[in-house]
């Protein structure tokens, strides 16, 4: 769950939606629930499972398959049930993975909304987490539409553009606090991954 998916929920919880979210890292949990949504919990079975689900650099890395289709049952039943589904997985450097199943869109109700923010970023470039989005069209499929924007923030400049000076702000303040001058706290995991070079070493390639 990156900046993108807790932003939907927080402007979506605003709305007064009621809010259902997933994600392989369990250190997500804790953000989701803070926002004021439910997680849905899909337990770790094996060490590997476990390992893997806590990422790196702040990105999930691929699950198990077991996982997988444990968090697929589960997702399967809060798509059915939903008016509006907003997907955000990527992984570096691999296809988006697919979360939401031509299946689980013909569970769906009329006029429920899918809101692909892999679009375009599918296997071959084609779909995104959902298959049958189309990158930069939105179109309507078993009676769901699928918004497949690529550059949503384009849409919606200003805020984009707050959103992200709020982001550089905070993260001055994090190695620029209040009385001592620039601080390099690499106790501080957001210091720690954005560190490349220290001393004359590489600490990040």
């Amino acid at each position: 769950m990156g900046v993108a998916g807790l932003q939907a929920i927080a402007t979506a919880k605003r709305l007064g939606a009621a809010i259902e979210a997933s994600d392989v890292r369990p250190s997500v949990k804790e953000q989701v629930e803070s926002l004021g949504a439910k997680f849905i919990d899909v337990p770790y079975e094996t060490a590997e499972e476990k390992e893997a689900a806590e990422g790196v650099g702040g990105y999930a890395r691929p699950m198990p398959q077991s996982w997988l289709d444990r968090q697929k049952a589960e997702v399967a039943k809060r798509v059915a049930q939903a008016d509006v589904v907003i997907s955000t997985a990527l992984i570096p450097g691999r296809a988006a993975p697919v979360l939401i199943t031509e299946d689980m869109v013909k569970s769906m109700k009329p006029g429920s909304v899918i809101v692909d923010l892999a679009a375009g970023k599918g296997a071959n470039g084609v779909g995104g987490n959902c298959p049958l989005t189309e990158a930069d069209q939105t179109v309507v499929k078993h009676g769901v539409t699928l918004v497949g924007d690529t550059n949503l923030p384009a849409l919606v400049a200003a805020d984009a553009s707050a959103l992200y000076a709020r982001n550089v702000l905070d993260f001055l303040k994090l190695v620029l606090p209040k009385d001592k001058g620039f601080t390099v706290d690499m106790e501080d995991d957001i210091v720690a991954a954005c560190l490349m070079t220290q001393g004359g070493e590489v600490k990040r390639k």
